[in-house]
């Protein structure tokens, strides 16, 4: 599907951003091994979240959805730590890899057999970074490739904890194995080279789990009680404000709102370089909801300067590299992206998909084997485009439209589903507006 973007005369709304993704998928996962019903206002209703609610369903869990007044809640039965029962088929992760990922680490801990599969793009990401430390903790994992890559068979039960240092700042990994460590004899360690966004921590110590942070590490002590339903609000998804975001701040005439946004700090990595590179953002009523710190951000029009971005930053701001490139294209002077290697594994090759389709619109950048280096100053130009599959990557090529001369036309607009089911009609009510 193709969508044609123009950039409006001025950008002055309110966007009330979806649900956030990560808190999603783990609001379901972790309510499920709760014992008693839970209810979540505010449930993304994105592709990879309904993935993982179709996968749960399929081991047992009682997971609704109602639509209430323009947003969903999720009303979950929780099973238990011992509740989950054997699939009669192969569970199906779709584009999902927290799905995946985060299912691998629960199947771990199951005296059954599961199988995991996901789309073309997903069998292609990289699993042995979840299946070597499944198997140190006992598990029995196999995969394609040579342990490589989905399918993942694992036959789980009878897990014993580990102290594992991860390679990489990965919050999908880290919670894998914090959800097998559930189920382990001992105590589980992650440790990380940076610390990776949080959420699971959270979830898991205001249900009652025996969880603690160590400088870089996290330890979790298997639980002597079960795991307390949590009831919650999902606040509004930084990575899907991302997008407004920029766009307002390289708008010559611009204000957008976006109320109720989650400001974790270990997601808050893009607000920060956007101040450095001189974005008017202003953030207030600041609270705290679900044990997640929120606030409504307004971003104005600015003059933006080139920066660096490389080390503990990127793990902080990794989903939102495809539209903060969009910014350094049209701010004075370069920006360096460093430590991104990262990107090379997700839903497209980002680092190479972002600079060749960001070529098509007239930016000046080029392509390194951990980054890009974007020269800065461009005169975007309307052209043909192409998500290649990569919802991040249809949503960042929509906001450098609304900042060309001409008509953009993005190939593949669909993709942004994934993430952002609104994403096209949120456009279009900003633009008009």
């Amino acid at each position: 599907m193709e969508r044609t973007i123009r950039a409006p005369a001025t950008l002055r709304a309110t966007v009330r951003v979806p649900g956030d993704k990560s808190i999603s998928h783990r609001a379901a996962i972790l309510n499920a091994l709760a014992s008693g019903p839970a209810t979540v206002h505010n449930f993304l209703t994105a592709e990879d979240c309904l993935a993982t609610l179709d996968c749960l369903r399929a081991l047992g869990v009682d997971c609704r959805l109602e639509e209430q007044q323009a947003e969903a809640t999720m009303k979950v039965e929780g099973v238990g730590l011992t509740g989950l029962r054997e699939p009669e088929d192969v569970l199906d992760a779709r584009n999902s890899g927290t799905t995946m990922r985060l299912l691998a680490g629960l199947l771990a801990g199951q005296p059954f057999l599961s199988l995991l599969t996901g789309d073309a793009s997903l069998r292609s990401r990289p699993m042995a970074r979840i299946v070597t430390p499944l198997r140190e903790m006992s598990a029995q994992v196999w995969a394609r490739a040579g342990d490589t890559c989905a399918p993942l068979a694992i036959r789980g039960g009878r897990l014993r904890g580990i102290s594992y240092r991860t390679p990489v700042a990965s919050a999908q990994v880290k919670s894998a194995l914090l959800l097998a460590g559930l189920f382990a004899q001992g105590e589980t360690t992650v440790e990380e080279p940076a610390t990776s966004r949080d959420h699971t921590e959270r979830m898991l110590a205001a249900m009652g789990a025996d969880l603690r942070r160590e400088g870089a590490a996290v330890r979790l002590a298997p639980p002597s009680q079960p795991l307390r339903p949590l009831n919650l609000r999902v606040p509004g998804d930084l990575s899907a404000a991302a997008f407004w975001m920029v766009a307002a701040a390289l708008h010559p005439d611009a204000e957008v709102s976006l109320p109720g946004v989650g400001l974790n700090p270990t997601r808050t990595g893009l607000i920060e370089v956007l101040h450095r590179m001189g974005a008017d953002i202003e953030v207030g009523e600041e609270r705290i909801v679900g044990g997640e710190p929120v606030a409504d951000i307004t971003v104005r029009s600015s003059s933006l300067t080139g920066t660096v971005v490389e080390g503990g930053l990127l793990p902080r701001l990794i989903d939102e590299v495809p539209v903060l490139a969009v910014a350094a294209a049209l701010a004075r002077g370069p920006t360096v992206i460093r430590d991104a290697a990262e990107l090379r594994v997700k839903e497209s090759d980002r680092l190479a998909t972002v600079a060749a389709e960001l070529r098509r619109l007239g930016a000046r950048l080029e392509e390194r084997p951990d980054g890009l280096v974007i020269e800065g100053g461009a005169r975007l130009r309307g052209a043909a485009v192409d998500s290649h599959g990569d919802h991040r990557l249809a949503m960042a090529l929509a906001v450098a439209g609304l900042l060309a001369e001409g008509e953009t036309v993005v190939a593949g607009s669909e993709a942004a589903a994934v993430s952002y089911p609104g994403f096209w009609r949120d456009l279009e009510a900003l633009t008009s507006a």
